[in-house]
């Protein structure tokens, strides 16, 4: 008499890794997912290592995650993954301020984001 189990959100050959809460505007995040999306795993790898953008450490480590998931918990051939969807949302903003000339302050926003990545095995044939 226990809870029904929850159906599997994506197809039987994706897996897919979400990296929450991420230091760095949405647009940034969206430049070095953009740059991803939609290639082969290990083109998509060598492109992170050699972006100069500092967020694209962070990315390559989400992106080996979500390797990793395809392999052990989904038993999926790792050199035909492909990225099928790396897409990145809003998080929240801490405001801050900054003191300036003549009693007036200076609002200073530091957003953060969520970066989603969902790989999946193309046919080998």
């Amino acid at each position: 008499m226990s809870k029904q189990a929850t159906p599997r959100a994506l197809a039987s050959d994706e897996a897919k890794v979400v990296l929450r809460n991420v230091r760095v505007s949405p647009i940034k995040l969206n430049y070095v997912a953009a740059l991803i999306r939609g290639l082969p795993v290990q083109n998509a790898l060598t492109q992170l290592t050699f972006s100069s953008r500092r967020i694209s450490n962070d990315v390559k480590k989400a992106l080996q995650s979500a390797i990793a998931n395809a392999e052990n918990n989904h038993n999926l051939d790792v050199d035909s993954l492909v990225v099928k969807e790396a897409y990145v949302g809003k998080s929240f903003v801490m405001k801050r301020f900054h003191a300036r000339a003549r009693g007036r302050g200076a609002k200073i926003l530091k957003p953060y984001s969520h970066l989603t990545i969902v790989v999946k095995e193309e046919g080998t044939k």
